[in-house]
């Protein structure tokens, strides 16, 4: 900036002159003077400004020119467009004033807003929203439902890049449903998602299955599968069919307790059954043994039948036994929730778990989950309380529902059954040691046992007070 005449360098004077000049960096020897108050523009102009603006037309440029959009007197869109050689102008030919203060006016439309600009037109959806683009808080808008004609398409390659997305890092025994779900996807879609072929996927997965739970998973894989392909093909209208997956809005029978009552006579049973095989010489005196050991091991714990008593090892127990007060570590990869946790031994579980320890190996496992399964689908045992026969899933919650008779303290309950722990009182401040875990526990617990004489071997009495 040009220096005043007759200042100071080391003290510059401020002033404000609506007739001052002010010289350009870029044109030398040229002035510009500043508008006077008359010639400002009122409100008034500035209202006529945005008049104008709001009537102006929208531009989207796309491959190979442009499309303008207008909005007439009655609120309706209407579109024209422009291929590159009508925008480019003869040679030798300048724009009018109109044209540039048409061009002034061009506004940049995001790839959503073009989407819900096309269907309007496309499809004559009027409910629709179209934002304003020129006034103040836009909300982004909402995911346009999907037309009825609409197709697009995906491959078994895009579906399996899923498949081993979602797979990553499961537990091996979630991997079946990720299979049976996208199994179903693409048998039920055949590459196709539309209308037709999305209602085809949730009619097949209603009637295959019964469980709400079952219905969640193939419907919640194939919508999770539509929002991978709307980001990686960049194409939103995919997330828009994931509208016909919805789980039925069904009314829910309510349960309020569970209907599987699991009594001490009823683990008894389960014990008189073992030991009536045994001397039938149908089980021979070790499988017993194992069986019986495990039936008392998870009737006394509650430990999960299949991820933690399945698991379990000859050399924890071993460990477990030679404390002062037996209490055995269970390790975070033998937990369904990953809880690390101790599990105090009841005396008659020590009993049982020292009849077959024997000159076992450490790394061996503990019990045979899997031959004690199948032996008790073949020889099953009915139950006393309803209408059905034990499953090893009794166990636990025998262990629950003796707990509420003998008053067992809740946070002992808690930490042993590592049910009800997420807590931040849990995740946070609490961590039980070993020997406290099993005093609390001995305490409710010492005065329970089970009786396994032979007597009243058979089916299981009512006993419906």
């Amino acid at each position: 900036m040009a220096e005043v005449a007759g200042s100071n360098p080391a003290e510059p004077i401020f002033f404000f002159d609506l007739g001052a000049g002010i010289v350009s960096d870029d044109e030398e020897g040229k002035q510009e003077k500043l508008p006077t108050d008359e010639e400002l523009p009122t409100s008034a102009d500035g209202d006529e400004e945005r008049k104008e603006e709001q009537s102006g037309d929208y531009v989207v440029e796309v491959p190979g020119g442009i499309i303008c959009y207008s909005r007439g007197p009655d609120g309706k869109l209407s579109s024209h467009e422009f291929s590159t050689e009508e925008l480019i102008p003869d040679e030798g030919e300048a724009l009018s004033d109109e044209d540039l203060r048409t061009g002034e006016r061009v506004k940049s439309v995001d790839l959503d807003t073009l989407i819900a600009i096309r269907d309007i037109l496309e499809v004559d959806k009027e409910p629709i929203h179209v934002p304003d683009f020129n006034g103040a808080g836009i909300e982004k808008p909402h995911a346009i439902p999907a037309s009825a004609d609409v197709k697009l398409h995906f491959s078994q390659s895009d579906l399996q890049r899923f498949v081993e997305h979602r797979k990553a890092g499961l537990a091996i025994k979630s991997l079946d449903w990720i299979t049976r779900a996208s199994t179903a996807l693409w048998e039920s879609t055949g590459g196709e998602v539309s209308q037709t072929s999305m209602t085809a996927l949730r009619t097949f997965t209603l009637a295959k299955y019964s469980s709400v739970t079952s219905h969640s998973k193939v419907l919640g894989f194939a919508a999770g599968f539509l929002r991978f392909l709307a980001k990686t093909k960049m194409e939103p209208r995919y997330a828009s069919f994931e509208a016909y997956l919805e789980m039925p809005k069904a009314v829910k029978e309510r349960k309020s307790i569970t209907s599987r009552i699991v009594t001490k006579g009823d683990i008894e049973n389960v014990l008189r059954h073992i030991k009536q095989a045994e001397k039938n010489r149908t089980l021979n005196a070790q499988r017993s043994a194992q069986y019986s050991a495990f039936v008392i091991f998870g009737a006394f714990t509650g430990q999960r039948s299949m991820s933690t008593i399945a698991n379990l090892t000859v050399g924890q127990f071993r460990e477990a036994l030679q404390r002062e007060k037996p209490v055995l570590h269970v390790e975070s990869s033998q937990d369904k929730i990953r809880m690390e946790h101790y599990v105090p031994l009841h005396p008659q579980v020590v009993s049982a778990i020292e009849a077959i320890l024997g000159d076992r190996k450490d790394e061996d496992r503990m019990f045979g989950y899997n031959s004690f399964q199948m032996w008790m689908k073949r020889h099953p045992v009915p139950m006393s309380r309803f209408k059905g026969h034990f499953e090893l899933s009794d166990l636990r919650k025998f262990a629950e529902q003796q707990g509420d008779i003998i008053e067992w303290e809740h946070s002992n309950r808690a930490y042993v059954l590592t049910h009800g722990v997420s807590g931040v009182d849990w995740t946070h401040y609490k961590h039980p040691l070993p020997d406290s875990v099993y005093d609390v526990y001995v305490k409710y617990w010492a005065d329970v046992s089970f009786k396994t004489d032979l007597q009243a071997v058979g089916p299981a009495h009512i006993e419906i007070a």
